[in-house]
């Protein structure tokens, strides 16, 4: 299994920028950023499919949150952040081919890092 560690959490105001960084330690095919706040189920937010580039955002994200990857590190460059966005964000990958229409759904991975902090103050 992929380990995966995550970094560049932290605490912004309304409309601030946080980049968040995933290494992992073998192939990525697909991945993906959840997030998750206290007392809600863990939601996909943005995912990358590596061999078409293509990508898939969430609706409350979208324009706002850019997912990448450059070898064996995921990227999720968010802008314009509001408190909404304030939870544990979570990198997940997979070493297979995950259609687009799956990129967003728990269950397509199979490895999952431990989660880093952001909270946004209004």
């Amino acid at each position: 299994q992929v380990q995966l560690v995550e970094s560049g959490g932290g605490s912004v105001q309304t409309g601030g920028t946080l980049r968040l960084s995933c290494e992992a330690s073998g192939y990525i095919a697909s991945g993906a950023w959840f997030r998750q706040a206290p007392g809600k189920a863990r939601e996909g937010v943005a995912g990358i499919w590596n061999s078409w580039g293509s990508t898939r955002y969430s609706d409350s994200v979208k324009g706002r949150f850019t997912i990448s990857q450059v070898g064996t590190r995921l990227y999720l460059q968010m802008n314009n952040l509001k408190p909404e966005d304030t939870a544990t964000y979570y990198c997940a990958t997979t070493r297979q081919d995950v259609p687009t229409d799956y990129l967003l759904k728990v269950d397509s991975y199979e490895s999952w890092g431990r989660g880093t902090q952001v909270t946004v103050s209004s």
